[in-house]
């Protein structure tokens, strides 16, 4: 030790590298991987190409390839609810709030850069969910909240007079939630988001008769 140096101990040394990547960031980037080409079709190596984390970064902050799907399956829930529950709560007709639900979903469904997502439920859940018991709980827990959201909405439009009151709130709960379902399937496989807002209209008129 050089003479007269003193030593501050209150400084302390950096304990590694910072992290150089953002958490949801990361999340957002590998959910786009398997929306794309589905779970299967998606590796590890994929997902570390989408968000530029070695596979060792990868497993240390999110687990496995599986892990990361469940996450990015639950987190594609929130933010479809997040959508569906502004629409739903967003005052007007019973119609116009089915529309601005169809119209936020279009708006999921098309939000690709370079292809059209659809569903990220119908597209890449659907197909794995009879092999795997994780998988199917949250698809399907995610579809009986679709449902229950829409019957909700439609018990207060049958309070208000908007529908017949021998309407049945759960049956048509169903019906809305078809209808999205259908949308999200035609719009995968190249019906122009035109025509899907069209379908979605004649939808909600049938509905609200």
């Amino acid at each position: 030790m050089l003479s007269g140096t003193k030593i501050d101990k209150s400084e302390k040394k950096p304990r590694g590298r910072p992290r150089a990547y953002e958490p949801e960031t990361a999340l957002r980037q590998a959910a786009e991987a398997f929306w794309k080409s589905g779970y299967s079709g998606t590796s590890l190596d994929d997902i570390s190409a989408a968000t530029g984390m070695n596979r060792p970064s990868l497993r240390a902050a999110f687990g496995d390839k599986h892990d990361i799907y469940v996450r990015a399956l639950s987190g594609y829930w929130e933010l479809k609810f997040a959508a569906m529950h502004k629409a739903l709560e967003s005052g007007g007709t019973l119609a116009e709030a089915l529309m601005k639900v169809y119209d936020a979903a279009l708006s999921i469904y098309f939000s690709g850069d370079d292809q059209v997502l659809g569903c990220f439920v119908v597209g890449t859940a659907v197909t794995e969910a009879p092999g795997d018991p994780q998988i199917l709980e949250i698809a399907a827990e995610g579809f009986r909240a679709l449902d229950a959201a829409f019957e909700a909405r439609f018990k207060l439009a049958r309070t208000a007079g908007e529908l017949k009151q021998g309407a049945d709130p759960k049956t048509l709960a169903l019906l809305a939630s078809a209808t999205m379902h259908s949308i999200a399937i035609r719009a995968r496989t190249g019906t122009s988001r035109n025509d899907l807002r069209k379908l979605a209209q004649k939808a909600v008129n049938a509905i609200c008769e």
